[in-house]
This record gives C-alpha cells, sequence and structure tokens, in this order.
C-alpha cells in the first residue's frame, strides 16, 4: 500500500498497545485494501447516502450525510467511486468536498446492519465529485440499529443554524438519540495510506451519549475490530466530528471540536465500556430537514423465539435450537448469514444485543445458534449458565452478506473453532443441490474435546463423492491419536488449501479469528488466487 506494509500510522499503533491489542499490524494488513472487493462496489452502489468526514477550510472535522437520487454513487473501477451530486452550500464540508481533498466514507445500511469504510480524495468530475480510494475494509454489524428508509419531497427552504455551543434543544436531541457518526483525520509528511479521514459508527442506548454541559460530551468506545481508527486519529490529531441524524425529518446536527481519550473509562457504568472519548464542542452546525430520506425503526420485525433443545456440542461450545412463540414461519435466511438477538441480562440496564451465525440448515423448521462461552462474555456466559429450554429471547431478521455468491463453482470451506458455524449451514445447503459441485471442508481446532459438530459434518460430507474434509487439531490428546477424528497436528495453511488443487475457479470461504484469516488470505492472494474469490467472515472474544 503506498510502499508500506504496515497500514497504520504511529497514533494507531500507539491506541493499540494502549488498549492490550496486541500486534494487530502482524495480520491486519491482509484485512485492509487498496481497492474495493466486488461484494463492496455492489454494496456502495446500492446505497442511498454515504455518511463522510473530512475537514473545511480552516481545518477543523466535520461529519456529514451525502445523499442522491437512486443510483447516485456508481463504480467504474475497484479504485474509484463516482458520485452524481454536489454537496449543500450550507454544509461546513461544501467547499472542500468540491475543490477535492482527503476523505473518510462510511457506507451503512442500518435495514441490515452492514457496513464498510474507505478512505481516500475526492476530486472534481464533470458535475459530480469523484472518490479515489485509498483504504477500504468491512466492518461488524454491532451495535447498528435497523431502520428503513424512504424518501420525501422536500418542500421546505434549506437553512442553517450556527452556535458556539449546544442548545437546550439540542442536548435533548443528544441524549435521545441511540446513532451517532464520528469523523476524525491524520496526516503525516510521507505520503502513507493512512492518511487521510476516517468515518465511523457509534450506538447504543438512547443516552449512550452523556451530555455533560453545553460545551462537553462523554462518548463511550466498546471493542470493536482493534485496528483503533479513531481512537488512533485521535492520539495524532484531537480534531473530531460528530454528526447526529434526526431520522423522522432528515435533520442533521453537526459538532466540531477537540477530544481526549479517557483510557481509564472513568465514571463508566456499563463494564463494557473499554475508553471514553471526551470531546470538547466548538462549533456547532444544525441543518433542520437538511436530507429527502427519513429512517423509522421497524419494531415488528423483533421476534420472540422460544429456545426448543439446548445441547453441548464440544467443551465450552453448546446449540441453542429456536423457534416461534407464534404461529407465523421464521424468515428465511442464506446460509453463512446471522442472527441478531437482544437478551435482558441480569444486572443490565439496557438489553445485550449481538448476532451469532446461524448453524442449521435454512430449510429447517427452527433457527440454530452454535456458540463458544467466552470467560468475559456478557451474552455468551449468560447463553450458556442462565438460559435453559423453554425460556424465551428476542431476536430479529437474519442478516449478513457472508454468502455462496457463485453458481456451480468450486468450494473451500476454511473454519477454525467456532468459525465453523456458517460454514455447516453452507454445507446443509450444498449437500441439497442438484449437480456435482465439488467442496472441502477444513477446520481446525484444539483437540476433540473441542471439535464440535463433526458427526453432523461427517455425516453431510459423506452424501457426495465430490466433497472432502481436512481437520487439523494444534494440541491434540494421547486419546486423540488414538481415533481417526483428525487428519494431521498442527494449523490451517494456506500452502494447504492450495495443494488441495480445487481449481482456478474455487472460492475460499473463511470463517476464525481475524489473525488466522489474514494469513491464510494473504497466502492465497499472494499464490494468485483472485482476490474475488476469497471471501471471509471474522469474529472475536467480545461475547
Amino acid at each position: 500500500m503506498n510502499g508500506t506494509t504496515i497500514p497504520f500510522h504511529s497514533g494507531e499503533l500507539e491506541a493499540q498497545r494502549r488498549a492490550g491489542a496486541g500486534d494487530v499490524a502482524s495480520w491486519a494488513t491482509g484485512f485492509i485494501r487498496s481497492f474495493m472487493p466486488e461484494q463492496h462496489r455492489e454494496f456502495y452502489t446500492a446505497l442511498p447516502f454515504l455518511v463522510v468526514s473530512t475537514g473545511d477550510e480552516e481545518g477543523r472535522v466535520w461529519t456529514t450525510i451525502l445523499e442522491g437520487p437512486p443510483g447516485f454513487v456508481a463504480s467504474p473501477d475497484p479504485r474509484t467511486l463516482n458520485l452524481a451530486m454536489q454537496p449543500d452550500l450550507l454544509d461546513p464540508i461544501a467547499a472542500t468536498l468540491r475543490s477535492g481533498t482527503d476523505i473518510g466514507v462510511l457506507g451503512i445500511e442500518p435495514a441490515t446492519r452492514r457496513r464498510n469504510r474507505l478512505s481516500g480524495s475526492t476530486r472534481p468530475e464533470g458535475d459530480g465529485i469523484a472518490i479515489d480510494v485509498r483504504q477500504t475494509f468491512g466492518n461488524c454489524p454491532q451495535y447498528i440499529r435497523e431502520r428503513e428508509w424512504r424518501r420525501v419531497e422536500r418542500t421546505e427552504p434549506a437553512t442553517v443554524k450556527t452556535a458556539k455551543e449546544l442548545s437546550a434543544d439540542q442536548v435533548a436531541r443528544i441524549e435521545a438519540a441511540d446513532t451517532l457518526f464520528i469523523g476524525t483525520g491524520h496526516r503525516a509528511e510521507e505520503d502513507a495510506a493512512s492518511n487521510g479521514y476516517d468515518a465511523s459508527h457509534r450506538g447504543g442506548e438512547p443516552g449512550f451519549v452523556q451530555v455533560v454541559d453545553a460545551n462537553r460530551l462523554r462518548i463511550p468506545d466498546y471493542a470493536g475490530n482493534n485496528f483503533f481508527n479513531t481512537i488512533g486519529n485521535l492520539v495524532a490529531d484531537s480534531r473530531v466530528g460528530l454528526l447526529f441524524v434526526d431520522f423522522a425529518t432528515g435533520g442533521l446536527l453537526q459538532v466540531t471540536g477537540r477530544a481526549e481519550v479517557d483510557w481509564t473509562a472513568s465514571g463508566a457504568d456499563d463494564p463494557a465500556v473499554r475508553r471514553i472519548i471526551d470531546v470538547t464542542v466548538e462549533a456547532v452546525v444544525e441543518r433542520p430537514a437538511a436530507l429527502s430520506l427519513r429512517w423509522e425503526r421497524d419494531d415488528s420485525a423483533v421476534r420472540r423465539l422460544a429456545i426448543t433443545r439446548k445441547v453441548v456440542e464440544a467443551e465450552g461450545v453448546a446449540s441453542f435450537y429456536l423457534a416461534p412463540v407464534d404461529d407465523q414461519p421464521l424468515a428465511p435466511f442464506e446460509a453463512g448469514q446471522h442472527l441478531p438477538i437482544e437478551l435482558n441480562v441480569p444486572g443490565k440496564a439496557a438489553k445485550v444485543r449481538r448476532t451469532y451465525s446461524l448453524s442449521g440448515a435454512p430449510t429447517g423448521e427452527t433457527y440454530r445458534l452454535t456458540v463458544k462461552r467466552e470467560p468475559e462474555g456478557v451474552a455468551s456466559r449468560f447463553l450458556h449458565d442462565g438460559v435453559d429450554v423453554g425460556d424465551v429471547i428476542e431476536t430479529r431478521r437474519p442478516s449478513g452478506d457472508f454468502v455462496v455468491s457463485c453458481g456451480q463453482c468450486p468450494l473451500v470451506f476454511v473454519s477454525a473453532g467456532v468459525g465453523l458455524t456458517p460454514m455447516l449451514a453452507m454445507l446443509h445447503t450444498i449437500a441439497m443441490e442438484a449437480g456435482s459441485r465439488r467442496a472441502w471442508f477444513v477446520h481446525g481446532t484444539r483437540d476433540g474435546a473441542h471439535h464440535a459438530l463433526r458427526e453432523e459434518v461427517d455425516r453431510l460430507l459423506g452424501t457426495r463423492p465430490n466433497f472432502g474434509k481436512r481437520v487439523l487439531y494444534s494440541r491434540p490428546r494421547a486419546e486423540d491419536r488414538l481415533g481417526q477424528d483428525y487428519d494431521a497436528e498442527g494449523r490451517v495453511t494456506a500452502e494447504m488449501l492450495l495443494a488441495l488443487d480445487a481449481g482456478p475457479d474455487a472460492h475460499y470461504m473463511l470463517c476464525g479469528p481475524p489473525a488466522f484469516l489474514a494469513d491464510i488470505r494473504s497466502g492465497l492472494e499472494a499464490a494468485g488466487v483472485p482476490a474475488e474469490n476469497v471471501e471471509f467472515e471474522t469474529f472475536g472474544p467480545t461475547g
């Protein structure tokens, strides 16, 4: 990437160190690209709006929303987005966007909880704006509130209110918000890929952003992807831009200021809060009805499902079978998608929200979640220790784009630990297909005690002569060596996958911890496997 193998600047590296995240740079390069994969291009070009962050002519950071007519985002190539629109002249960053500037972009689809991020630079392009991509990567769906959008005809004249502090009405809006967009930036003297701006999303229960007074806000920071783009930018440059959206009216409340990171999270009531971003407000811009878009919470999407079975699958791993408590059928899902759940955990004032991959067949009459118990995981410990057959939990529609996207191409399913869950759902699906698609199931785990769902996998693999399997134990027990449950000792590697000789059209579906995925993905692409043929889903111990 622009002559460097490390996609992070010194502020991000310092934030990773202070957070105890380990050597993130050693594996994260595999997730951060200098071009958009085909899935990301399709995603961006289908969106009705983009969240962007950049600086104004005075160097202050602002975050805003750019919208346009259907199809206003185009991607002529993997390194470019073209926007068929011009920013509102009342937007504080209109001038710099039109003339050309560094920019951070967040593509987010609240209805499906998908999001991707990129950074780059803008330049005039015809009657619109072009964005040249510098870095791009995907994001997990945690903390996104589901909302459906619609358009209205804008009849009110555009207006703007400016101030140096928050008014009482603006404070009330922030205290009622469950969503915040935050922009930060950094630029070193050298031409590094990590230069530029970042636009990111934060979410929580209404009031998760604390208003200390008219000039100070406190924003909780939770466990994330360990890249620390936002926090790392603030370590290097304290300038920050916040955006609060009035989803009912299309109004935008933009705040710019300076931020400091409270690494102790002092005063936080929620133990899940890892850090707090303290923001000092310097300027406020309120633009009522600035957008033609309106969003509505789809509370009808919440389903109450009863646990009909709870099965221990391996050490620290259990499956939960869910069925409706009413007479309505379950929403369909594609193999590989995940299910958002909402738990009422004792001692927690707010619902605990998590997403877990669906591990059963999409044609079943129940959903199945297979969950690893994380020692510090609030949700996973509650599911394992506090939930039993007959209990009811709340869920939302299955979502996610980690699905098989090719017709009859060969498939190599690659997983580590509980990462086998979406792979198993995919294996169920292709086992029912017509045709003779080739597939391999490659799985790595610690030992036989931690090897979940092996009988089910073997049964499905046995249904087709063109299915293969490779299982590795990293630390097999003495009793494992006497059986036939694994093929080799060690860990899954790219070289091993290439030795399967799946062919140039094979798609590799990867799921596991970030370092595991990054190493395999980098190895495959270095050997000439096209980037669009390597798809992945990551997980971490957020529990």
